[in-house]
């Protein structure tokens, strides 16, 4: 028999890849999406193509669709009856909108998790929730060291012993912060089954990524669209980019295993990249270079992040099996399939 999965955000980028992880092994899936175009509606491509991909990707493999929203509780709740596992990566992911609409930032993000862990625990079944790398703050960038093309720092791994919220912070670094925190309060005080996974640079395809949030994806767009490139600082920044379906085996590894905690999720040294790096690759497989414009640094912005993974390879038997070059080259593929979803139509 196979098991209920409830994936919040099922139709967002990582959601999607989860949710067709389970469907292809038989298990019924759920996307559970109230459908937001606030990032897409910045991006410049074809917004309703873009939103729309997802759900008609995953309803056409069996998925059963939700439109519905984390922050009615009543809703979560009654849509998780039966279910066997929840998967929440439903979020406002972008710093820059988290400037400018807190309100929306804090109530995603908070009060969205809140509701998840809630539900977890009332029908007393294991939760994963995405957290970031953002919950350590900025101040890891006194650290640097300036390279050729990356920025560079010793020790080159960091754990989740590293202290966090420190530097200068945004609304997201405080409802992310907030979301992980709930998770191990969750944990300790009604011991439930949950796991925070501490994410870096997800990347793959179906990810419609913008100059906010997404930036493998956004630079692989751009490039196979001719569209200019704009990186934000030096182009040193550095991170251990993972593919998304070796997220979705870390999920199913925690299922498996059930040892609650904070995880660090990323590649780790060996997919660390840098965005100068990264277009490298892109021009490599493209065999074209794309034209980069230089902007000041974004307020809040973290210019290194390499995760230690250790505690996830012990504790949940996980490591991750996807390389940047053979990730981007799949991304850039299925951008050139699915050009119609990122071009607007003339009028």
């Amino acid at each position: 028999m196979g098991k209920k999965v409830l994936v919040t955000g099922g139709c967002g980028f990582l959601g999607s890849h989860v949710c067709e992880f389970y469907a292809k092994r038989g298990d019924e899936v759920f996307s559970y999406d109230n459908m937001t175009k606030h990032e897409l509606e910045r991006t410049g491509f074809a917004t309703e193509a873009a939103r729309g991909y997802n759900w008609d990707y995953l309803k056409g493999i069996g998925v059963k669709m939700v439109k519905a929203d984390i922050r009615n509780f009543e809703e979560l709740i009654d849509n998780a009856q039966g279910c066997d596992y929840i998967i929440h990566t439903a979020a406002q992911p972008a710093m820059t909108i988290s400037w400018e609409d807190p309100k929306l930032d804090i109530t995603s993000n908070v009060l969205g998790t809140f509701n998840v862990l809630e539900t977890a625990r009332r029908l007393k079944v294991p939760v994963a929730s995405c957290a970031t790398v953002h919950v350590y703050g900025n101040k890891i960038n006194e650290t640097l060291k300036e390279g050729d093309k990356r920025y560079v720092r010793e020790p080159e791994g960091i754990d989740e012993n590293h202290p966090t919220l420190e530097g200068t912070l945004t609304p997201l670094h405080a409802s992310k912060a907030a979301g992980d925190i709930y998770v191990r309060t969750y944990i300790d005080t009604y011991n439930i089954e949950a796991a925070s996974f501490r994410l870096t640079g997800i990347y793959g395809i179906r990810q419609f990524g913008g100059e906010d949030h997404g930036w493998v994806a956004n630079f692989s767009i751009r490039s196979v669209l001719g569209w200019p490139i704009t990186i934000f600082g030096t182009g040193k920044q550095v991170r251990d980019i993972i593919y998304a379906t070796d997220v979705c085996e870390a999920f199913d590894a925690f299922y498996k295993t059930r040892k609650p905690g904070i995880y660090n999720i990323g590649g780790g040294s060996k997919t660390a990249i840098s965005l100068l790096e990264c277009i490298d690759i892109i021009e490599s497989i493209n065999k074209k270079s794309p034209e980069v414009r230089f902007a000041p640094d974004r307020h809040g912005d973290l210019r290194y992040f390499i995760c230690d993974i250790t505690k996830a390879v012990r504790e949940l038997g996980w490591s991750p099996k996807i390389m940047p070059r053979e990730g981007i080259e799949r991304l850039i593929n299925w951008i050139h399939e699915n050009r119609e979803s990122f071009v607007k139509e003339e009028k």
